[in-house]
């Protein structure tokens, strides 16, 4: 594994017991970094996760946190640096779906649960991350936040999860200006629809699926190996003088939008 690009580096992936989050982990294995692997409810997933880290010959810890909650991500960190000593690559992928209620139904409750978890979940993170950083007098550093398409483009029922998501827009540009003397990249990854759990009715049917999928020009979803092999990129050397930018995964799905008009 000379010419792995993540080799040696500790990253902490939230979300990473399915989806993106599983992919993007098993990934930077393959590319040689240990991961710490996070978790809501599903224990099962990130023990899998695990399992195929430590398959490649990478070490991993699994790590259960509520990232809307602060304490729960303090001690998220504090269970990283006491198995590896520090985390040099954050990918902010956990997050909640949009509740599909228009802006008139929707409960404050929900609203809270998509902003607590979206954009609070990422800052906490973030902030932890950088303090983390700054103690151990590190140069350099990647963090990636896993944004969508609705980081810019509306949908009707989707208010809570469309505002989460372009304000980590705006967090990530933020924290690019700020972290910059650190050598610290931040980015964000927008992906389309793709082929996790959040689109799981399409994926048990292969009639929606296709009726979804007719607006992508590619007239495909995303696999989430493929949106983790672009977090590759962001999280390694390669990347070193990218930062504040959002990378679009869609199939072309966002410059299809005007067709019709």
């Amino acid at each position: 594994m000379a010419d792995s690009r993540l080799q040696g580096k500790v990253t902490l992936i939230t979300g990473s017991d399915s989806g993106i989050g599983q992919a993007t982990a098993e990934e930077f294995a393959r590319e040689g970094a240990d991961v710490v692997v996070h978790y809501l409810d599903d224990r099962d997933g990130a023990e899998a996760t695990r399992r195929t880290i430590e398959s490649v010959g990478r070490r991993a810890v699994v790590v259960q946190a509520d990232i809307s909650e602060e304490d729960d991500v303090e001690a998220m960190f504090d269970r990283a640096v006491e198995a590896f000593g520090s985390v040099d690559i954050l990918v902010n992928n956990a997050g909640v779906d949009a509740s599909g209620q228009e802006v008139a139904d929707l409960s404050t409750e929900v609203w809270d649960r998509a902003l607590r978890t979206n954009l609070y979940g990422t800052f906490f993170c973030c902030r932890r991350f950088v303090r983390l950083r700054k103690a151990t007098g590190t140069q350099g550093g990647k963090i990636i936040n896993v944004t969508s398409v609705h980081e810019d483009i509306p949908n009707a029922g989707g208010s809570d999860y469309d505002c989460s998501k372009g304000a980590v827009r705006n967090l990530t540009r933020t924290l690019a200006l700020e972290l910059a003397p650190l050598r610290i990249n931040v980015n964000n990854l927008a992906p389309g629809m793709v082929l996790t759990p959040f689109n799981q009715a399409a994926i048990d049917d292969p009639e929606l699926l296709d009726q979804q999928v007719q607006s992508i020009p590619f007239k495909r979803a995303a696999q989430p190996s493929e949106i983790a092999r672009l977090a590759v990129f962001l999280a390694s050397s390669d990347s070193d003088y990218v930062t504040g930018s959002s990378y679009v995964m869609d199939g072309g799905l966002m410059r299809n939008l005007g067709q019709g008009a």
